[in-house]
């Protein structure tokens, strides 16, 4: 009698018995759902088990490929990194890419780093890491190479200040912001962030 092989660990929940996902498409499944939970709950109010279910895989996959949810969490911050040098905030399209994107999804886990420390050191490093490459150093540089003064502490400001607009636009506290269509917030954002710029 042929013996039966055992239930594969990634099997999908609810799935035909015979119907088995690889390990690339269940790490996707994974990261695409963490990225969605964390930016509606942010990292401490996340479980692996949320992240499972919201994936339809087996939870325990996490580890499995990530290493737990610490690094699930780093993991989201590095594949929105892109390749090469991000545009900075001054970047039209980077800026209205942005401006688009938080009312449905929440601030994603870079933002969430500028606004609220996180409780988990390693996650706290990897995070202020992750601000400061995407969003600050490229303002930083480009506040220095146009001879603005003190560009660091600019560049920081402005970010806050963007941070702080991301934020209130997704918990939709100030309604008219909330319900601005990006292309509207575009010249008033970026107005607010060449003053910014202003040598004072």
């Amino acid at each position: 009698m042929k013996a039966e092989r055992p239930p594969s660990a990634e099997k999908t929940t609810g799935a035909p018995s015979g119907r088995r996902r690889d390990a690339g498409r269940s790490r996707e499944l994974l990261l695409d759902a963490a990225t969605e939970l964390f930016a509606e709950r942010g990292f401490e109010r996340t479980t692996t088990r949320d992240i499972g279910e919201r994936a339809g895989v087996d939870a325990a996959l996490i580890a499995r490929y990530f290493g737990g949810k610490t690094q699930l969490y780093i993991a989201v911050m590095q594949a929105g990194s892109g390749d090469g040098a991000p545009a900075d905030l001054l970047e039209e399209d980077r800026l209205r890419t942005l401006l688009g994107r938080t009312p449905h999804r929440g601030p994603g886990p870079v933002v969430r780093a500028a606004l609220v420390p996180h409780d988990d050191p390693v996650v706290q490093d990897a995070s202020r890491e992750q601000l400061y490459a995407r969003l600050v150093t490229p303002l930083h540089e480009r506040f220095a190479r146009d001879g603005v003064p003190q560009p660091q502490l600019r560049a920081e400001v402005a970010v806050a200040a963007f941070t702080g607009i991301l934020l209130a636009r997704s918990s939709g506290a100030l309604t008219e912001l909330a319900a601005a269509d990006p292309d509207e917030l575009l010249d008033v954002v970026r107005d607010l962030l060449d003053a910014a710029a202003a040598p004072g």
